[in-house]
């Protein structure tokens, strides 16, 4: 199984409008993932970086006038809360822009494909099953006695089925408890090393000699 894996989901209500790496394309740390059609969210944007240009200009008059005594404190205090306000719209806006791509935060591959370009959806709906395969780990369970000499940093050999052939292994950690039905605890070791051949989700048999 990869070491990183996760899920990409949507944050927001749009239309996917790119879709550059397809399943089982490798990408790397930055590359987008997923593109969104945000015209109307452009749009929005817009709307308020002009309200906010116009309650500025509303603020600096009000300034003015109130130097002058010309206007009054409830109105100064009314143009200051109306460039907070449009200030705090853009920033939304502007956040919910951002979403608009989505970029991989490692490399990695694309597992699984959930949805198509032009298919609309909606906020938390998965996209994109992505997984990090430059470093594999094993799990597998051991009988329970073993614990009285396997320890952290032991290597070892696991041969695959599906490439038949065995790779170096290094044991990472033990479980923290024991199955009191099995007396057996599950183990997770690393690939020593880089092999391309390797895929996620490939099964074999641990080639490790017990203790006496």
């Amino acid at each position: 199984m990869p070491v990183r894996y996760t899920t990409l989901a949507s944050e927001i209500g749009a239309k996917v409008s790119r879709l550059p790496v397809r399943e089982g394309a490798s990408f790397k740390a930055g590359d987008l993932l997923v593109g969104f059609d945000c015209t109307v969210q452009d749009t929005l944007l817009q709307k308020a970086a002009a309200e906010l240009q116009g309650a500025e200009f509303t603020f600096a008059a009000n300034q003015r006038l109130a130097d002058l005594r010309s206007v009054g404190q409830l109105d100064l205090d009314l143009s200051i809360a109306a460039v907070a306000k449009a200030k705090a719209d853009v920033a939304t806006n502007q956040t919910v822009l951002s979403k608009c791509r989505i970029t991989a935060p490692f490399d990695g591959r694309v597992a699984d494909q959930k949805v198509r370009e032009q298919q609309y959806v909606q906020p938390g709906v998965a996209l994109l099953d992505i997984l990090d395969d430059s470093s594999l780990e094993l799990e597998f369970l051991v009988p329970s006695g073993w614990l009285r000499w396997l320890k952290s940093g032991l290597r070892f050999k696991v041969a695959i089925d599906e490439t038949g052939k065995s790779y170096p292994a290094q044991v990472t950690r033990l479980g923290a408890r024991v199955d009191p039905v099995s007396q057996s605890v599950k183990v997770t070791a690393t690939i020593d090393g880089r092999f391309t051949e390797l895929v996620a989700g490939m099964s074999g048999r641990v080639q490790i000699s017990a203790a006496p």
